[in-house]
Formats: structure tokens, C-alpha cells, sequence
């Protein structure tokens, strides 16, 4: 279920006008995709503030309601102040219940405490952290479990050995290693992630979904930039 939020259409864009939502106690965002405008909208900041504590942020759906209208949306983007670190713009995807999407899911990993390989002196190297799926949109997994605990040294764990969801598919055609267990000085190092990744779905859905997204508006990304 869609967790609720709230939130007031304003009327400009620019430097000042995000500043003075700012200092009201709210961030300006912008609701955009499902081939519909741009809508700009702010949220109370302490609200977005305590779902970027929640887990599964990116994959989380979220109905946001402005003037009484409900949009349901994916969170795609939290800019943040480079020094408070504190949340300064949104970018809030619009999506329908039968959205196709290509989504990035975390993977989590249990069972290092007993995992004999580890016990032995093994060392988990972990080669991706998430897995990029397809599914609809009221399908979305949180995460991915990986269990290590029957892992020896020299083991490999692969993504098609996990298990998905019906609905879920994963959108690699070849078979690849999420992680192995290795002796310390065979460790290398895990793939680099992309310089501002985010999990979350591709800025386009399927077009029979009725889900392809536009890009924000060019000036509230401008604005937040100065």
C-alpha cells in the first residue's frame, strides 16, 4: 500500500522562491512523468526528512495529494545541501498500478556469522549490491535476500540463484556473480557505483503502461544548482 503524503502546489520556480519555502519549513519538488506537465509542488520537511530514514526509499510507493488531487508516484531524486546535508529539492515520478518499470532492488546478505567459508578466514567480496528487475509498478520488491550461510571458500553466489518474485524478472540475459567468498589476499574490489546513482525506476516506463516519463522542468533543476 502507497504511503500517504500531502503536499501544496506553488505557483513559482527560481532561487528565491525555493528559499523562502525553505525557510517556511518545507523543500519545493516537482511531480513529473505519465506523459502529463510538470507539477510543482513543496513538501513539509520534516516529512520527506523521516521517509529518508525509512528503508526501501527509492522502491517505496507514495500517493501525493495536492489541492485534492492523488498522484502516485516513486521517489526518483533528494538533492541535499553540501554542507548541512539537509534535503533541498525532490523529484517524485509519476507512475499507474500497471507501470512496466526497470527498477534497481538492493541485495541484502545474511548469514556472514555462521557462513563456514568466513569461520575458515574467507572474506565476502560482493561484486553488485543491487539487481535491475522489471515489474509493474504494485509488484516492486523491497530487497533481495542472499543467503551466505552454506557458503565455503571459493564459493560464488548468482544472481539467478535467487529467488524473484512472480512478476519480477531480472532484465540481464547472462547469468553473473553478485559475490564470492575468497581467501583475503584474492579479495578485489567491488563494482564502482555510478557517481549519483540512486535505486530507482528508469526514467522511462513501458509505453503500453501509459507510464513514460518526462523530464523535469529545466528551470527546477537550475534553481538548485546555485
Amino acid at each position: 500500500m502507497a504511503e500517504q503524503i500531502k503536499a501544496t502546489k506553488r505557483e513559482k520556480a527560481g532561487k528565491g522562491a525555493s528559499r523562502a519555502i525553505r525557510l517556511q519549513g518545507s523543500i519545493p519538488a516537482v511531480i513529473y512523468g505519465d506523459k502529463k506537465a510538470p507539477e510543482m509542488i513543496s513538501v513539509e520537511e520534516k516529512v520527506l526528512v523521516a521517509e529518508m530514514g525509512k528503508k526501501g526509499l527509492w522502491t517505496r510507493q507514495y500517493e501525493i495529494e495536492v489541492d485534492g488531487k492523488k498522484n502516485l508516484v516513486l521517489c526518483q531524486d533528494i538533492q541535499k545541501h553540501p554542507v548541512s546535508n539537509r534535503p533541498i529539492h525532490a523529484d517524485f515520478l509519476r507512475i499507474s498500478k500497471d507501470s512496466v518499470l526497470t527498477m534497481d532492488i538492493p541485495l541484502h546478505f545474511v548469514g556472514e556469522d555462521v557462513c563456514p567459508g568466513i569461520k575458515k578466514g574467507g572474506v565476502l567480496n560482493i561484486v553488485h549490491r543491487t539487481l535491475e528487475v522489471k515489474c509493474k509498478a504494485d509488484a516492486i520488491p523491497e530487497e533481495f535476500i542472499v543467503d551466505l550461510s552454506q557458503g565455503e571458500i571459493g564459493s560464488s553466489f548468482e544472481a539467478f540463484a535467487i529467488q524473484l518474485p512472480a512478476g519480477v524478472k531480472l532484465t540481464a540475459q547472462q547469468d553473473f556473480t553478485v559475490a564470492t567468498i575468497v581467501t583475503p589476499q584474492e579479495e578485489v574490489k567491488e563494482e564502482a557505483p555510478a557517481a549519483t546513482a540512486a535505486p530507482a525506476a528508469d526514467a522511462a516506463a513501458a509505453p503500453e503502461a501509459g507510464a513514460e516519463a518526462a523530464a523535469p522542468a529545466a528551470e527546477e533543476k537550475k534553481e538548485e544548482k546555485k
